[in-house]
């Protein structure tokens, strides 16, 4: 992976909220093709990184740059159309919306031609929601409505897809259900993810390489097994902690 230039590039970025510092000065990249993952205690600022990225809120400093673009200071609306998809932090799919028409919504306008086809890639990773194709958004377990947030977001065909604690809340079966689907699409479609998680052992185990934020800032990077290896990020993240 050296020597390439990244997919996404996140340099020095500060991240303001009013006159609080979320973010300081932050440095990440993820190569084509890799799973990165971002642990870090809850509030280290992990999903802020993710919405800056996605342009909501933007940067106050520092660059972000995606396949050689800079998005820094682009509309939300034109980062998503550079084909980034997320599946947000609470999930927040539509309650009131039926499975397919979640999915419906996920899918970008320029690939409806894809629909069909894309929507039997969804059911085949998540089977569940192809039992419950009809059913409203609201009425769906917490496992099946993160299964459709990751599912929505695949729909828009991304080149990179943003993860904001899938795990979050969920029963460790379903917890390796969805790890489980992420590594397989990363393997068979080489499909890239970053990925951000309070279930370090989970994340960590699923990654190519990883970060470890406290209070806004990079602390640590390596390859995921070797972060898993060390005796820091296993104090602090992963003592009792494995899903």
């Amino acid at each position: 992976m050296t020597g390439q230039t990244p997919l996404l590039a996140v340099e020095k970025v500060e991240t303001f909220y009013g006159n609080i510092r979320a973010l300081n000065g932050v440095d990440v990249s993820v190569n084509q093709g890799e799973i990165v993952a971002l642990i870090g205690a809850n509030g280290a600022g992990k999903s802020t990184l993710m919405m800056t990225i996605c342009g909501a809120p933007h940067a106050r400093a520092g660059r972000i740059t995606f396949d050689g673009t800079d998005i820094t200071a682009m509309p939300t609306h034109e980062i998503a159309r550079l084909r980034i998809a997320q599946s947000p932090e609470g999930r927040r799919i539509f309650p009131r919306m039926s499975v397919r028409e979640n999915l419906q919504m996920g899918a970008s306008l320029d690939n409806m031609q894809y629909f069909d086809q894309d929507v039997e890639k969804v059911f085949a990773l998540f089977p569940r929601l192809k039992e419950r194709i009809d059913q409203r958004g609201g009425t769906l377990s917490g496992g099946e409505q993160q299964m459709l947030s990751i599912g929505r977001a695949l729909m828009a065909r991304p080149k990179l897809l943003l993860l904001d604690e899938p795990s979050l809340g969920l029963a460790p079966l379903i917890v390796k259900q969805i790890f489980d689907a992420i590594r397989e699409l990363n393997r068979t479609e080489g499909l890239t993810v970053f990925l951000v998680e309070q279930n370090a052992f989970g994340a960590l185990k699923l990654a190519h390489r990883g970060y470890v934020m406290v209070n806004g800032a990079v602390t640590m990077s390596g390859s995921g097994r070797d972060l898993l290896a060390n005796p820091e990020v296993r104090a602090a993240y992963l003592e009792g902690g494995r899903h």
